[in-house]
């Protein structure tokens, strides 16, 4: 391990405080004792202080990253310290593939997931497990959808507690997402005119972050609730990204919706438009429609490319439609805090399945309410508040 990555996990690890103090407390209990956890989750430094607590706690460890964002210095320090951990930055998408059914060939009993491929090949190829986490809403959207009526086994869903709707979703994508935009481009948000596409948490935080720091922004959202929200919140609003697009000069999704920016949306794109995506998955934006109309593409650095397409517009990309936040240039994430609180709640809620997996329903949940609570009082606390 370089002294860098050394630096940067001592760094992050002395801010995790909650995950800190739930591992010590695992290292008494050993609620994993004999237990393999199999993990599909972004592979940086925030998520190695988790993976080590689930380790003290008596887990086998067996991680891949999600595609696109493994940091490779993190990869080889948990291999380091006894977790087989695989996947790289640079890892195809056939090849993230298959280092997830590499971690389900190794037997887990416990599923730690991340937009349901585990879930997703554990159906597939009828496995056996005790139950799991999922840490997002692409994954909590294919659990409630597609597999609904094949999970045999409790997932309980982190993205579903207020907690990280509140905390890692508004306010730490919508940081990340600005603070990502601003290092990646170099430019000023400041008069800009973008388009969120989407207002759940991640949209919401993505709109107030950006407008606070001096950029106009409009909104795209077919819900007619959260629609009615951002209206009140005082953006622009239309249910589609269709009668925005044109007015734009940056548009960035945020939805969990496979194409929201398609063949369709990108024929009414402006020149010069600069698109970004934070959600899970790469297929926000129609990449392959976008290439379909290219004439040349020209790389702008390592994260970024421009698209002449065949009328002579310009189109500019940000690293290839993946979460621009963790797949671009010196990728941060979400801040340390947030994740210390997110990730506690993976750590109670792997605690609570391995534990209790007997007593809880099959299919996806909400995280226990008791855990919520016991979080909650103790992240406000640590943020100097008497509760």
């Amino acid at each position: 391990m370089s002294e860098e990555t050394a630096q940067r996990i001592l760094w992050t690890s002395s801010n995790m405080a909650l995950v800190g103090r739930i591992a010590a407390e695992f290292e008494k209990t050993r609620p994993f004792a004999g237990l393999r956890v199999g993990v599909s989750l972004h592979l940086e430094v925030k998520t190695a202080v988790l993976l080590m607590a689930l380790q003290a706690g008596g887990a086998e460890v067996v991680a891949t990253g999600n595609y696109g964002t493994s940091q490779d210095d993190v990869v080889s320090h948990l291999n380091e310290q006894g977790i087989d951990a695989r996947g790289s930055g640079s890892d195809s998408r056939q090849r993230h593939l298959s280092h997830v059914e590499s971690v389900l060939d190794s037997g887990p009993d416990i599923l730690l997931d991340n937009g349901a491929d585990l879930a997703r090949r554990v159906v597939a190829r009828g496995l056996a497990v005790l139950g799991g986490t999922e840490e997002t809403t692409s994954g909590h959207n294919i659990l409630a959808g597609e597999l609904a009526a094949h999970l045999s086994f409790p997932i309980i869903v982190i993205n579903d507690t207020p907690l990280k709707a509140l905390v890692e979703n508004k306010h730490a994508v919508g940081q990340s997402t600005y603070e990502s935009f601003c290092r990646i481009t170099n430019l000023m948000p400041q008069g800009k005119r973008f388009l969120i596409v989407g207002y759940g948490w991640c949209g919401r935080g993505i709109a107030h972050y950006m407008r606070a720091n001096g950029a106009e922004v409009a909104v795209a959202e077919i819900d007619e609730i959260k629609a009615l929200e951002a209206a009140l919140d005082g953006f622009r609003v239309a249910d589609s990204v269709a009668a925005l697009i044109a007015d734009a000069d940056v548009a960035i999704t945020a939805t969990g919706v496979d194409g929201v920016i398609g063949a369709d949306e990108l024929a009414l794109a402006p020149d010069g438009l600069l698109l970004g995506n934070t959600g899970h998955f790469d297929r926000e934006i129609d990449v392959p429609a976008l290439d379909a109309q290219t004439a040349e593409r020209i790389p702008l650095g390592d994260v970024l490319a421009r698209h002449v397409l065949e009328d002579g517009r310009t189109i500019d990309l940000i690293a290839e439609g993946r979460m621009f936040n963790l797949a671009g240039s010196q990728p941060k994430g979400n801040t340390i805090e947030s994740m210390d609180m997110g990730f506690a709640l993976q750590a109670r809620s792997l605690e609570r399945v391995a534990r209790d997996h007997a007593s809880l329903p099959s299919g996806a949940q909400p995280v226990p309410d008791d855990i919520n609570r016991a979080l909650a009082r103790a992240f406000t606390r640590q943020m100097g508040n008497a509760v």
